[in-house]
């Protein structure tokens, strides 16, 4: 496949196809980045972190910076809603796009990364078998019962809804899951999603979450 530059965002959490990520924008590195993507409909890479944190600090006392590290792979951050409430600070609603792998990656004096990515492969369109709907049901179940105390935009599950595909429902469990972050990475890394999603049934059963 064709690699592109990719503006990156590195975050504590992991990015899924067809996630809902909400940021609030402030540091001086991002928030030019994000007025440009927004205005060419660019997307930006989500990855996430290994070492550092999400703010730039300084290390104490000197004029280098904490060290950055982050994932390979990553996926795609499409904003489908910008909002200004005060100078220097901006509210992002993304949706999660393709995933990619990087090839080579650069800081900026500024801070800002760039990223050489080469895209990947969307999940095939795989039915969610018989076994596994009561992983389906469950997620319905959980949506309804969020939808009774929250705004619609601020639910974590957004339409178009999948209950039908493994793909995307498996990327909505490992969202919403109590998994590690390693774990988390490991199941959006995945390039079967019947595997994903069995692995995900497999995580519902340690957690004794009864079928509905």
């Amino acid at each position: 496949m064709n690699s592109n530059s990719l503006p990156l965002f590195p975050l504590q959490s992991v990015l899924f196809p067809g996630g809902y990520l909400q940021l609030q924008v402030f540091e001086p590195r991002y928030l030019d980045m994000v007025e440009r993507c927004h205005q060419s409909g660019q997307a930006f890479g989500v990855v996430s972190l290994l070492e550092g944190g999400e703010v730039r600090r300084r290390l104490s006392g000197q004029a280098s910076f904490v060290r950055e590290r982050f994932n390979l792979h990553g996926t795609l951050a499409h904003i489908e809603a910008l909002e200004k409430p005060q100078a220097g600070l901006f509210r992002l609603r993304c949706r999660g796009g393709q995933r990619f792998r990087l090839l080579s990656s650069e800081q900026a004096p500024h801070g800002l990364w760039w990223g050489q990515a080469e895209l990947l492969a969307a999940d095939a369109d795989v039915a969610v078998p018989t076994d596994l709907l009561p992983a389906a049901e469950l997620l319905q179940t959980l949506l309804h019962k969020l939808e009774q105390g929250a705004a619609a935009l601020d639910l974590p599950l957004q339409p178009p809804y999948r209950w039908a595909d493994c793909g995307w429902l498996a990327n909505r469990w490992c969202e919403l899951l109590p998994l590690p972050p390693d774990e988390r990475q490991r199941l959006m890394q995945l390039d079967n999603p019947l595997l994903r999603l069995e692995l995900v049934a497999d995580q519902l059963d340690r957690l004794q979450i009864p079928p509905q």
